[in-house]
């Protein structure tokens, strides 16, 4: 059994950030996966109050990829495009754009897709691959600032408000 938190597009909006922060403590989640557009490096600061182990992936938006890696670096790690994983025995996709998201939710190779990019929320089953988008943790777009919380022994996902 494992509990993660998931969060994509925060886009620097330091305050729904340390909101995110202190609902996965609380949560008490295992790891934070985070599907990309975190922007800036000063956004360390807040993610290494994390009770977690942090996973992201670069968006289309993060510009100093290297400043970002170096200072999150501590923290966790930030793959470039793409991240693959195993958690709680369930195979894991986390990528930041959706290209080709329905050919991968069919492959039957994954158990879970994460990704952001679209700012929408979404946790919907397509066949027997999981996708969720967490929304925008940012809110800066939608006006509303979301993260996941999924058990991975129940498969059960749900959106929080920040």
């Amino acid at each position: 059994k494992m509990k993660i938190g998931i969060i994509s597009d925060t886009h620097e909006n330091m305050d729904k950030i340390r909101n995110a922060v202190e609902l996965f403590n609380r949560e008490e989640v295992e790891v934070v996966l985070h599907g990309g557009d975190i922007i800036s490096p000063i956004t360390a600061k807040e993610f290494s109050q994390l009770n977690a182990h942090f996973i992201g992936v670069f968006g289309n938006n993060d510009g100093d990829k290297l400043y970002l890696t170096e200072r999150y670096k501590d923290i966790g790690k930030i793959h470039s495009k793409r991240y693959e994983g195993k958690f709680g025995g369930k195979n894991l996709l986390l990528i930041h754009e959706p290209d080709m998201l329905d050919a991968l939710a069919i492959s039957g190779v994954y158990d879970i897709i994460i990704y952001g990019h679209t700012h929408r929320s979404e946790i919907v089953w397509r066949g027997e691959t999981l996708v969720i988008n967490p929304g925008e943790g940012g809110g800066w777009i939608t006006g509303k600032a979301t993260a996941a919380l999924l058990d991975t022994e129940t498969m059960e996902a749900e959106l929080v408000e920040l």
